[in-house]
């Protein structure tokens, strides 16, 4: 039961996670849609991470120490990155509320197993209640 409760509020972490990153491309795309084609957007890059891109013009501060990275990318290539997050999130989300309501059922089996063996012997629930923690 313990191990159960612990998978559950894993699972409704990631979903909340998950949730955050839906909301930002959603967000994002909301943005974007309305720009003109010809718009010059920039994509943040992480630290570390490749900076050859096809076609994109790296832009990186100089002597700042902060690190931060910007790629000039077309909007449409900032569209579709938005609509892929934004679905691999939804379907994040459809997994893990599946996971969720395993879970919820599987403790719910425990406390219903739990409740019947105690009523069955009433010696084990004074036993139980006399265990000190």
């Amino acid at each position: 039961m313990i191990e159960a409760t612990g998978k559950l509020k894993q699972v409704v972490a990631q979903m909340r996670n998950k949730e955050t990153d839906k909301k930002r491309a959603f967000l994002t795309l909301e943005e974007l849609r309305p720009l003109p084609e010809d718009t010059n957007t920039y994509k943040s890059v992480e630290n570390g991470a490749p900076l050859e891109h096809m076609g994109s013009t790296i832009y990186q501060p100089e002597n700042t120490g902060c690190g931060r990275t910007f790629l000039l990318e077309p909007k449409s290539v900032l569209v579709n990155e938005q609509e892929k997050k934004l679905m691999d999130s939804e379907n994040a989300i459809a997994s893990l509320q599946a996971s969720k309501e395993y879970l919820e059922k599987q403790m719910k089996e425990v406390e219903n197993n739990l409740t019947e063996l105690l009523q069955q012997d009433p010696a084990i629930a004074r036993q139980i209640m006399s265990m000190t923690v």
